[in-house]
């Protein structure tokens, strides 16, 4: 065993569940009076800080400006970690739900979480039970006014951009709301898909400009998927270039 593994094994991931419990044992607990607002927005981003500064990550983030507070999207982000949670968490500057798979709900912690801050979820258990819910999160992000984030890979890539799922599409054209690009950049050197190993690396978060969806239906979403897909491999190109 290499000796970063081993201090990962001995340190960072006890250090990073003892954290993760406490943070959210308190927010669950404290959610009684206060179920959402700033007490949980300020809990949930020390949540995040704390997790990717005990990780060794060196988080910068570009173009927030991009975003306006006022308004709720739909977010769509590549995924390449487990890091990636908590760095949406710490990095975007408005308030959002994340869209899960509804099996989360009976993970301890985590399950409590999403319960607890009103996340979406998705029963993915046939395809007409899958059409539902995203209708029925649509329908609450239009009229709760809510931002949502998706990751459209639909799984943690192996540093490759992988082809987009039309989830995000889908939400933005039901819900009617922008749907925002947004590429990750260097979670994977913090934390690699399948491993367990941390190390210390510089992560990058590029912020593109929201895509109105007015005009559009389902039958754009193939077409919107295809944009999505192409800014957040453009912004990934850009970054590796230094040119954010």
């Amino acid at each position: 065993m290499s000796l970063g593994k081993l201090r990962s094994w001995l340190f960072t991931i006890p250090l990073e569940w003892a954290v993760t419990a406490v943070m959210i044992t308190i927010a669950v607990v404290t959610s009684v009076v206060a179920p959402a607002g700033r007490w949980q927005r300020f809990l949930y981003r020390l949540w995040g800080s704390m997790v990717l500064g005990i990780a060794g990550a060196r988080v910068r983030v570009h173009h927030a400006e991009r975003l306006d507070v006022n308004n709720n999207y739909v977010v769509a982000a590549n995924h390449l970690s487990l890091m990636d949670t908590p760095l949406m968490l710490r990095s975007l500057p408005i308030e959002f739900k994340f869209l899960a798979k509804r099996e989360l709900l009976r993970m301890p912690f985590i399950g409590w979480y999403l319960k607890r801050g009103g996340h979406l979820t998705v029963d993915r258990g046939s395809l007409r039970s899958s059409l539902e819910s995203m209708n029925e999160c649509a329908r609450l992000i239009r009229e709760r006014k809510l931002s949502v984030l998706i990751f459209p890979e639909g799984t943690r890539g192996l540093g490759e951009l992988q082809p987009f799922k039309d989830g995000a599409a889908y939400l933005a054209i039901q819900s009617g709301v922008p749907v925002v690009p947004v590429a990750i950049r260097g979670t994977e050197d913090v934390l690699a898909a399948k491993s367990s190993e941390f190390r210390s690396a510089s992560v990058d978060v590029i912020i593109g400009e929201p895509v109105p969806v007015a005009g559009m239906t389902l039958k754009d979403r193939g077409r919107l998927t295809a944009e999505l897909h192409a800014r957040v491999s453009e912004m990934l190109a850009e970054s590796r270039a230094g040119r954010n």
